[in-house]
């Protein structure tokens, strides 16, 4: 006699999206880290660094959003 203690059911790639949000949310806080620290160094560019962070949180986040709509294009 075979028992079922749980079923697992549907895609396995939201898992493999929750794992892969760790790199642009890693990403994400060394910008704005580095960007404080820079910051903190030379007020006087403020501009120019700020406008950095901007850009390269928008890299990330469009990492991290093609990687969501990345399962649901491949899966079945």
């Amino acid at each position: 006699m075979s028992y079922t203690l749980a079923a697992v059911t549907g895609s396995i790639a939201s898992i493999g999206y929750g794992i892969a949000a760790f790199g642009p949310g890693i990403g994400v806080g060394i910008i704005f880290g580095k960007g404080t620290e820079a910051l903190a160094r030379q007020p006087e560019a403020a501009g120019l660094i700020r406008a950095n962070q901007i850009l390269g949180f928008a890299f990330c986040e469009a990492l991290a959003l093609i990687g969501l709509v990345m399962p649901f294009v491949y899966g079945k």
